[in-house]
This record gives C-alpha cells, sequence and structure tokens, in this order.
C-alpha cells in the first residue's frame, strides 16, 4: 500500500509539475496530461489556506479538476483481470463506484508528498489513428535521482475522448500494482472484501505531509 501511494505520488508530482497551457485539450493526448495538471494545480493554489486548514478539500478539487479524465471505469476492469467474469454484475457496478472513490482518495492522499519538482515532458508524437499512447517524461529533483514516468492514455471509441488510466514509474505500473494486491484476495475471499477494504482507505482522513527539511 505504502509503495502504491509513492508511486501516486510521483504521478502527481509530475503532472503538478508540468508547464502547459491554459484550458482543457481532449483532442491531444500530450497536451490534455499537461493541460489537466494545471488546471487542477491552479486550483490547488488558490484555495491553499483552506487545504491547509482542511485537508479533504483535496478530495473535492481531485474529483472536480482530476477524475473527470482518468477513465476510472476501465482502470477498475484492468485491476479485476482474470477476475472480471466471475465478479456478479450487481456486485461490479458496486466495485466501480466504490474504486471511483478510492482513486479520489489516493490521489487527495499523494498531494501530501508533492514538493515543487521539476518534471520535462518527451515532445508530443503522432497519434492519429492510434487508440493508446504512451506519454513520457522525467521527474528531476535536485535531492534525488531522476525518474522515469510514462502515463498510459486511451481513446474511446465510443466518446472519441482521451483519458489516462495508468502510469508506469521506474517500471513499476499502478494498475499492475493494484491488480497483484489485490489478485490472491479476489481468489480467495472475493469482490466483497477487496470493496470493504477500499471502503476502508476511502473512511481514513486526508493528511498533509511536512516536507522534509534540507540540512542547514
Amino acid at each position: 500500500m505504502k509503495k502504491l501511494t509513492v508511486i501516486i505520488g510521483l504521478w502527481v508530482c509530475a503532472l503538478f509539475g508540468a508547464n502547459a497551457a491554459q484550458g482543457i485539450n481532449e483532442d491531444n493526448p500530450y497536451e490534455l496530461v499537461q493541460d489537466v495538471a494545471m488546471k487542477t494545480f491552479d486550483r490547488m493554489k488558490a484555495n491553499q489556506q483552506q487545504i491547509k486548514n482542511d485537508p479533504e478539500v483535496l478530495r473535492t478539487i481531485m474529483e472536480e479538476e482530476l477524475l473527470p479524465h482518468i477513465d476510472y471505469q476501465f482502470a477498475a476492469f484492468m485491476v479485476l483481470g482474470k477476475h472480471f467474469k466471475s465478479v456478479p454484475k450487481a456486485k461490479l457496478s458496486e466495485y466501480v463506484s466504490v474504486f471511483r472513490q478510492y482513486l479520489i482518495t489516493t490521489y487527495a492522499v499523494a498531494m501530501g508528498y508533492y514538493d515543487n519538482q521539476e518534471v520535462e515532458f518527451e515532445p508530443a508524437g503522432s497519434f492519429a489513428d492510434k487508440k493508446s499512447v504512451t506519454v513520457r517524461a522525467i521527474v528531476k529533483d535536485p535531492q534525488r535521482p531522476e525518474i522515469n514516468i510514462a502515463f498510459k492514455v486511451r481513446k474511446d471509441t465510443r466518446t472519441n475522448e482521451w483519458k489516462a488510466y495508468d502510469m508506469v514509474a521506474e517500471g513499476i505500473s499502478m494498475l499492475n500494482s493494484k491488480r497483484s494486491e489485490f489478485e490472491s484476495i479476489l481468489r480467495q475471499q472475493g469482490i466483497d472484501e477487496v470493496i470493504r477494504l477500499m471502503n476502508e482507505k476511502i473512511s481514513q482522513p486526508v493528511e498533509l505531509k511536512e516536507r522534509e527539511k534540507s540540512a542547514e
């Protein structure tokens, strides 16, 4: 769980360290990743005092600014993997709903790790006639080694909208990590236990983490 939080933290730090134009360009997956990040970060800066007084405000910001551009249903299904077919339809709907809130919570918690990292995105590539692309970036931090990040973005064939669904940090996929974590639980205890564990995480309060102070 801690490793997953760090991965998500890297994802959000990478997104929020990006330079992007105002507005959201949903027709270009490369610009989408950066535009969403900047819009979300601008709102965080505008509500800095409210967040300090009540970190739960981060959940609202993540839900309203970031989540609309995350394909959480596709991500939820990918986490189930081969167990997708064995989950009853009624439970599947509940699972996706809880997974959505779980992502919001995960993103909100990850905000506590943001520390003004610098990020460089690779030049945009061709995406014509493609259903998915990988947006690559490098997270630069003066006190730590560079980190390679890859954002997985897919185009919904029904709506033609581009949305992010996964990220890979130094070879570690967020979705694969969650799939591995839940696989044995799904096999031994079923979907109800996975839902319970996610609800347990959602119920925990969002806390801001103090930044590490460099030695004087």
